[in-house]
């Protein structure tokens, strides 16, 4: 019987990066949209925008930068940090799609998640990857994992069911850690 750790892989969008926070704050810079804008359950962000603003979400996301000064979710550098006791902690994110995202969440890792080694940085596009729990708040994600699937609780997947859901980091040490 092997002594090796089991493998959880982490996304980092909107699990480990409060992108949500991000976007709310450029629409309130931008369009004076509230930061405390009431997200209806199931739909994407740009879904509760008005109509003249709703796509400006794609010009963000594609500027150098915009991944580099997200804030991390609350508690999450502390529990991955503990996680990194009982598991070989890997942070998967589909980076491929945004090309200047790569450099951005490289270094934002570096910054927030520095015990984390390059050899368990995974950027990608679709997430093929083995591992024995894959938290993530896409099921796209999770449809096709074959190990423990946690849906990271957020407003665009609050009205899918049939996973096991997380609401938060200390949800996730509750779970995780002994």
């Amino acid at each position: 019987m092997s002594n090796e750790k089991p493998r959880l892989a982490i996304d980092m969008d909107e699990v480990l990066a409060d992108t949500l926070h991000k976007f709310l704050t450029l629409y309130h810079r931008d369009f004076g949209i509230s930061p405390d804008l009431l997200q209806e359950p199931g739909k994407e962000l740009h879904e509760n925008l008005p109509e003249h603003v709703n796509r400006q979400w794609e010009v963000y996301i594609h500027e150098k930068g915009f991944f580099r000064d997200i804030p991390p979710m609350p508690d999450a550098v502390e529990t991955v940090r503990l996680l990194q006791s009982s598991y070989q902690v890997y942070v998967v994110s589909a980076a491929m799609e945004f090309r200047n995202s790569l450099e951005d969440k490289y270094d934002w890792l570096q910054e927030y998640f520095p015990f984390i080694p390059w050899t368990h940085i995974l950027f990608t596009g679709e997430k093929i990857i083995s591992a024995d729990i894959l938290i993530d708040d896409r099921i796209k994600n999770l449809v096709n994992f074959n190990g423990r699937k946690l849906l990271f609780t957020s407003p665009h997947n609050m009205l899918i069911t049939g996973y096991e859901r997380v609401d938060s980091w200390k949800a996730v040490a509750g779970l995780l850690l002994p």
